[in-house]
């Protein structure tokens, strides 16, 4: 999988980015990633949808946060952190506080490495968590 923003935008201006709309770009790109693996893996397509929410939601992002956390870099690790430790927002109804805040993280890695053009990390660490939880 390839993907990649045509437009990197600068560190300075990605540090400047409020976490939230990292967050907001990054849950776009991870659905992305998910649905693009299961079209291509499931050639059965009628429950696509279904297995797609398995793989985006609270709880399994939370469990791709731990599998990610060793493998990041010091900016890496400081982009998650600035998600995960995001207070603007409240959790959903139907999410652990701890599983929405670590998933926010993830998300706002996944925006952030998106929005700096980094598609080469980011399909690293997309392929890390597809190995072990998709």
């Amino acid at each position: 999988m390839i993907i990649s923003s045509d437009a990197p935008l600068s560190r300075e201006k990605l540090n400047a980015m409020p976490t939230q709309a990292l967050a907001f770009v990054g849950d776009a790109v991870y659905s992305l990633l998910v649905r693009e693996y299961l079209a291509e893996t499931h050639p059965d397509r009628r429950n696509l949808h279904n297995m797609s929410v398995a793989d985006v939601n609270c709880h399994a992002q939370s469990e791709a946060a731990e599998l990610l956390l060793p493998l990041l870099t010091e900016a890496e690790t400081a982009v998650y952190k600035r998600g995960r430790n995001n207070t603007a927002s409240a959790s959903p109804k139907n999410a652990d506080v701890t599983d929405y805040r670590r998933a926010t993280g993830v998300e706002a890695l996944f925006g952030w490495l998106y929005l700096s053009g980094d598609g080469a990390r980011l399909n690293e660490l997309f392929s890390a968590i597809k190995e072990k939880l998709i």
